[in-house]
């Protein structure tokens, strides 16, 4: 088996079919679990939820204005969808008599039901998008056919202007999310365990926690489109939670939810790919949702073997350090 899946790697079909969906789940993965992990200590891990779901409707609605799949209507759909949930939330945080936790669930199944009528009574299958590829993406068909002759094509810019453009947008936001992480670190961090001693040393926590917001809806948003809904949102839960339970450190969970989110990812891909032939089966599953079940699985497995998975309080930010 070991010497099947080297001899598949070595091949140029690896890099043309294989790599660059390897490489698109590993940075949405690990794009959406660096902000994840401050959700997860702020008890607002489904704010992920609710903005990877109201991305939907407002890329279907930038089809609708537009009559194409282009990258960037899509975003601007989906960022502005996002907006107006994060709004939506905070309005019935603020002024409904119910608990933060159902405004989001109210907010984000209201919207996604919208963005699925809208899918539903539109001709929009004819381009790919329909509900299947919004809960799953599609991320098994971004493949790399022009140029890509084997490994030698990575150092071919000739080539590499050919890879698809989920890559370089997903390495973007990849980077701006490590970039807001690390320039951002000392003020999410006090404003995460401690919001009053942050506003007495004049951090602005409001605006903390609308940036940070604003960052998850655009990992949220970046990834949508290539890998769907439901990796999104494993990504944004599942690393960091797994992580919590390997460390009291925030800088020590940190790393762990990115190795987590790349293995995932990396599993996940080969197992939907590879699993079912090693089972003597034909065909193969989804990308996404294996990444999500392996996910799923390094959670399970930090919660019976972590050395922090009998601390109580598992999300609470007070006993963590920074």
């Amino acid at each position: 088996m070991i010497a099947a899946l080297w001899a598949e790697i070595a091949s140029p079909d690896f890099v043309m079919l294989s790599l660059p969906p390897i490489a698109i789940g590993a940075m949405a993965a690990m794009a959406c679990a660096l902000p994840g992990n401050f959700l997860l200590l702020r008890r607002q891990s489904m704010i992920g939820d609710a903005i990877s779901h109201v991305a939907l409707p407002g890329i279907v609605v930038a089809f609708l204005l537009t009559g194409q799949v282009a990258s960037v209507p899509m975003m601007l759909g989906a960022g502005g969808a996002a907006l107006v949930a994060a709004a939506l939330i905070e309005v019935l945080r603020r002024f409904a008599p119910i608990e933060p936790g159902a405004s989001m669930g109210v907010v984000f199944t209201t919207l996604f039901a919208v963005g699925v009528l809208l899918l539903e009574t539109s001709n929009t299958a004819d381009v790919h998008l329909d509900v299947r590829h919004a809960l799953m993406g599609s991320l098994e068909s971004l493949v790399w056919f022009e140029g890509a002759a084997g490994w030698g094509a990575l150092l071919d810019p000739a080539a590499l202007a050919w890879l698809p453009p989920q890559l370089p947008r997903l390495a973007l936001t990849l980077a701006a999310m490590a970039l807001f992480v690390r320039l951002g670190w000392t003020a999410l961090a006090i404003s995460t365990f401690d919001p009053g001693f942050a506003a007495a040393q004049g951090i602005r926590t409001g605006a903390m926690s609308a940036l940070l917001t604003g960052m998850t809806a655009l990992a949220a948003v970046a990834a949508f489109e290539a890998v769907g809904s439901i990796l999104v949102i494993a990504m944004f839960i599942c690393p960091p939670a797994a992580a919590r339970m390997m460390t009291d450190r925030l800088g020590v969970q940190v790393a762990w939810s990115l190795g987590f989110a790349l293995v995932s990812a990396v599993l996940g891909y080969v197992l939907a790919g590879y699993g079912p032939m090693w089972l003597g089966l034909s065909g193969a599953v989804s990308a996404a949702g294996m990444i999500a079940v392996v996910s799923g699985l390094i959670v399970l497995a930090a919660a019976i073997f972590g050395p922090r998975r009998a601390r109580s309080g598992m999300a609470g930010g007070a006993s963590a350090r920074a």
